[in-house]
C-alpha cells in the first residue's frame, strides 16, 4: 500500500513537472532571427487581407501538395499538427497552440517566416521554403494570425525582432 501511495506521488510530481516545463517552454526567450530572414515583414496590409487569409486558409488545409523530402514524400498539410483552428494535435510534441494569442504574440513577423521557412530543429516542423513560394507562407501567417483572435482579421502586433 505504501508503495503504491510513493508511486502515484511521484507520478504527480513528474506530471505537474512536465506542465510547468510545457508552460515554461513558451518563456523561453526566442532564438534571434537569422540575417537573412531580418528583413523579411508582412506585406503591407496582408495581416487582413481577406485574399491573402483565404489563400492561407487553402494552403493549410489542403492534402495534395508534394514534395520529396529527407529522403521521403511529405505532404503540406497544417492542420494535421497545428488543428483545422490553431489547436495543436495533442499527440504530437512540442506543436504551438496558434489560437493562443500570448503565444502567437511573442513572434515576429520575421521570426514566424523564418521558423516556417526553415523548420524548427529537432521537432516535426519541416523546412517549408521548397515547397510554398515567399507569398504563400506570408499567406498562411495571415491565415494562422486569424486563430488567436477569434477567427477574425486583426494586425498581428509583436515586439520587433532582435
Amino acid at each position: 500500500m505504501r508503495s503504491t501511495i510513493v508511486a502515484v506521488i511521484v507520478f504527480g510530481v513528474l506530471l505537474s513537472g512536465s506542465v510547468v516545463f510545457a508552460e515554461d517552454e513558451d518563456e523561453k526567450p526566442l532564438k534571434p532571427v537569422p540575417k537573412e530572414y531580418a528583413d523579411k515583414h508582412m506585406p503591407k496590409g496582408g495581416w487582413t487581407d481577406p485574399a491573402m487569409i483565404a489563400a492561407g486558409k487553402k494552403i493549410f488545409e489542403e492534402k495534395s501538395r508534394e514534395i520529396e523530402l529527407k529522403g521521403k514524400k511529405q505532404t503540406v498539410h497544417c492542420a494535421t499538427c497545428h488543428g483545422k483552428d490553431g489547436h495543436p494535435n495533442k499527440e504530437i510534441r512540442g506543436v504551438k497552440n496558434l489560437s493562443n494569442p500570448k503565444v502567437v504574440n511573442r513572434f515576429s513577423d520575421s521570426y514566424w517566416f523564418w521558423r516556417i521557412s526553415e523548420g524548427v530543429p529537432k521537432t516535426k516542423m519541416l523546412p517549408w521554403k521548397e515547397l510554398l513560394t515567399e507569398e504563400e507562407r506570408w499567406q498562411v501567417m495571415a491565415y494562422e494570425n486569424t486563430f488567436s483572435h477569434g477567427g477574425k482579421a486583426e494586425v498581428h502586433e509583436n515586439p520587433p525582432a532582435k
